[in-house]
């Protein structure tokens, strides 16, 4: 596995060898392996290049560390597929997905009515004891897991949503099933990374770095959606078209405002 690329000398000089070996690795993964193909093992990659276990592991790690790489217990270090891109806009995960001539899916870990805590139940305009649909899911590409969704959605204007197709796209759900189209949306974005239940209903190493979405939906000014969702970082990425604004001008956006959402419904 590791001929192709066996010729090249990995020695003492100014680059350090580990740095050395990732160029060959990430040569190799670009252009002999391609997505989700094992690279050589600690050993052959040793005998390959005469360099030390340190040497090779420190090399494995930072392309890992860049997304080239990704380990899976127990199994070995493989080739990581490209990041899925998206810009910020308002649009369902499904419509999303198609767009790229992907196929997506869904898994749906959960659903049933409960009262929400506090601040799900102030944004979306319910009273202490409204109820609202608690659906969680987990949204994949090509059968790849991208993304947990844990959303919130108020009982009295989705009555029997239960009931629905929810392997799909929700809103296209509330468009022709309820009448009420998604039209816009606030929403957060921050950064963590997985924890044991996110790690295994993403099929991804505990401390994959993760993006994650907060966002609340409206229909015609109604507050409909509150979800939460976590997206693999080594599979998804955004793309963002910045302006230059003047510093203090009304028109700038802050932070925390976009003018564009990316839906995952």
């Amino acid at each position: 596995m590791v001929d192709p690329v066996s010729r090249t000398i990995i020695t003492d000089g100014p680059r350090p060898k580990h740095a050395q070996l990732s160029d060959v690795l990430a040569e190799l993964a670009a252009h002999e392996l391609g997505p989700d193909v094992a690279i050589p093992s600690e050993r052959e990659l040793m005998s390959a290049y005469d360099v030390s276990r340190a040497t090779v592991r420190k090399a494995i790690e930072s392309l890992v560390a860049d997304g080239l790489l990704h380990r899976i217990h127990g199994k070995g270090t493989f080739v990581s597929r490209p990041r899925l891109e998206s810009n910020l806009h308002l649009a369902s995960f499904s419509q999303d997905m198609r767009r790229r001539g992907l196929t997506p899916s869904t898994q749906l870990v959960g659903v049933e009515a409960d009262r929400p805590p506090t601040d799900v139940a102030k944004a979306l305009d319910l009273g202490g004891d409204g109820l609202a649909w608690r659906l969680d899911r987990v949204r994949l590409a090509d059968d790849q897991p991208i993304a947990l969704e844990n959303g919130w959605y108020p009982v009295h204007l989705l009555p029997g949503l239960d009931r629905q197709q929810l392997g799909g796209s929700l809103y296209e759900v509330f468009r022709e099933v309820y009448g009420l189209p998604i039209d816009g949306a606030e929403q957060t974005l921050w950064g963590e990374s997985a924890d044991s239940p996110t790690a295994r209903r993403l099929d991804c190493p505990v401390g994959t770095p993760l993006l994650v979405f907060r966002r609340v939906s409206r229909a015609a000014g109604t507050p409909l959606e509150y979800v939460v969702s976590r997206y693999r970082g080594d599979r998804y990425q955004l793309h963002m078209s910045l302006g230059s604004t003047e510093l203090g001008s009304t028109d700038a956006a802050r932070p925390d405002q976009h003018h564009s959402e990316e839906g995952t419904a």
